[in-house]
This record gives structure tokens, sequence and C-alpha cells, in this order.
């Protein structure tokens, strides 16, 4: 691991709940990575895939069962009181006071931070500020992550943990808070984010890894993982034309074709090129194509590949 120049530095992870054996189960398989300081890192996966005990083990809540981590050069579970004071946490659930106003709520939260901001700074970043006086029970549920999001910014972190910081907000509320994370991260602070949705990853993320039964089936930026996963042309053939009457897919540049009735879709590695051969040939048959639709591959189609595929690794023994 290269810990002077990574914020977060992951070798060879474990975590496993209960004793050895069958009775035991391990939720993270052995993961290395790392995060730049000053980068936005995405974590990724399907439920039970092992992300948020990953995180745990990151923000210094567990011990690893093996492996090692580093955040800012340190030990986040046995060297704590050097960690905890230079990172920001928001959980997927806060479990805050009901009966404390917001502003309440926030005072509690920075006697207990290292050099904590104005409380009406913190609510003013996230938008909370005209809500100072409203008890927390009183909150929406995306208020109330609004609010799980100004206690962790509190202490200025340069690390900052934001385990599905969008979810119960507005589509309002959550391109603010994309706006937010981006300007924290522009100003060097590094993040590491978890979320189930896709579309924030590929907005927000410099790098992402996405995890599957406790591993991690692939990481790199978003375009080179995209890039991974073929194209698709599809369309509708007119009457009189069957899928048969169609050149094989190497002749077009695919890779496979699919069909069912009059309905034709083509995977490929160049959309540009199998699109051009499939319209030169329907302009030489004076045919016409419904539907012609050509589709670049997508983030969501790499993840429900992975999402997909038979796992073999539950049955290990690690």
């Amino acid at each position: 691991m290269d810990v002077k120049e990574s914020a977060i530095a992951v070798d060879g992870l474990r975590r496993r709940y209960g004793p050895s054996g069958s009775r035991g189960y391990d939720a993270v398989r052995g993961i290395s990575f790392s995060v730049a300081r000053g980068e936005l890192f995405a974590l990724l996966g399907t439920n039970g895939a092992g992300k948020t005990s990953t995180v745990e083990l990151l923000e210094g809540l567990a011990a690893p069962t093996g492996g090692a981590v580093r955040v800012l050069g340190h030990d986040p579970y046995k060297e704590r009181g050097k960690v905890r004071p230079r990172i920001g946490m928001m959980l997927q659930e806060g479990g805050l006071p009901p009966e404390l106003t917001v502003a309440e709520t926030a005072r509690m939260w920075a006697g207990c931070t290292s050099g904590a901001m104005p409380v009406r700074e913190s609510l003013g970043l996230v938008g909370l500020a005209g809500r100072a006086d409203v008890r927390v029970k009183m909150l929406s549920g995306g208020e109330r992550r609004r609010l799980d999001l100004a206690l962790a910014l509190l202490g200025r972190p340069e690390v900052l943990f934001l385990d599905e910081p969008t979810t119960g907000l507005d589509a309002e509320g959550r391109r603010d808070t994309w706006e937010l994370v981006r300007t924290l991260r522009d100003q060097g602070t590094t993040v590491l984010l978890t979320t189930h949705y896709l579309e924030e990853a590929e907005a927000l993320a410099d790098r992402l890894a996405i995890m599957h039964a406790g591993r991690i089936a692939t990481s790199g930026r978003v375009a080179d993982i995209v890039a991974a996963r073929p194209s698709n042309l599809s369309f509708t053939l007119p009457d009189g034309v069957s899928a048969d009457d169609l050149p094989p897919p190497a002749a077009l540049g695919a890779l496979e074709r699919d069909s069912l009735g009059q309905s034709v879709r083509l995977r490929t590695r160049d959309l540009q090129l199998t699109a051009t051969e499939v319209l030169l040939w329907a302009r030489e048959r004076r045919i016409g194509l419904g539907g012609l639709d050509a589709r670049s591959a997508s983030l969501e189609e790499a993840f429900l590949h992975i999402a997909s595929t038979v796992d073999t690794a539950q049955g290990e023994t690690p």
C-alpha cells in the first residue's frame, strides 16, 4: 500500500461474522484498493455485496478479520484518536434525538467535534438554516439526510465518508447535494461514497469499484468500465424481411445478434461501424428500419452484468 500518496489504502481486507466454518459468513473477502488525496471514489455493489461492512472498517467502527486498512496513514481502529478528528461520517441512519431542534442537535454534535465550524454555517451548506428551530422529529426524510450531512461536515474533514447520502431526497435536493460534494472535492476533501443510484456515481466519481459477493468485481474510471461492455443497435424489420436476411453478425462488425419476430438487436464493440453497415444494407434493399435505436454501453449495464453473474465464491473455504 502506498500510504503516503493515498488518503485511503486497503490491502487484502477481510471481514467475517461468526465462527469459522459453515456457521460463519465472510462479508468481505480480501479486497484491495486505494483512494488518492482529493479524489472522489464511489463504492457500489449489489445487496449483500459487502460494501457497508467495508465502509465500517474504513471508519474504524470495527476491526478487520484480516488484511490492513490505513486512513490518512493510520489504522482507523487501533489509532482512532489520530483519525477521528480528521474524518467525517454520514451513516445510512443517524439515530438523532427526535425532541431536539435542528440547531440544538448541531450544537450538541459540535461540542464533540474538534475545530467545529459555526453551526449556522454547517446548516447553511445543506439548506437547513431556515429550519434551525424545528424539532428533528418534524423533519422530512430528506431533511434528516441533510442534517446528517451537516453534522458530518462540522469538523471540516479531510476525508468524508458518505453512505447513501441522497436517499430520500427529491430531485432538487439530490442535485444540490451533488454540487456541494463536488465543491468539497474541488477544495481538497477526499470523499468515499456508497450509493444505489448509478446516475449519482456517474455524475460524481473520479473512480469507482463495484463489489459482488465480498470481492471487487471491477474498478477504474467510469468511462473505462463502461467501455468494457458492448453497445447495442436495435431495430424492427418490415414485413416480408426476416432476421435471416441480414448478413452474419461478423460482417456487420457485431459480436452477436438476437431476434424475436421482426425485432433485431445487435451487440457490438464498434457502434458506429455496425450502424453504418446496417444502414447501407437497408439502403441497398430499399427498406426502412423501424424503431432504430443506437445505444452505447452504460454503467447500469455493467452493474447488471456483474449482478447477474453466477456466484461461485459463496461456497469457497476462506
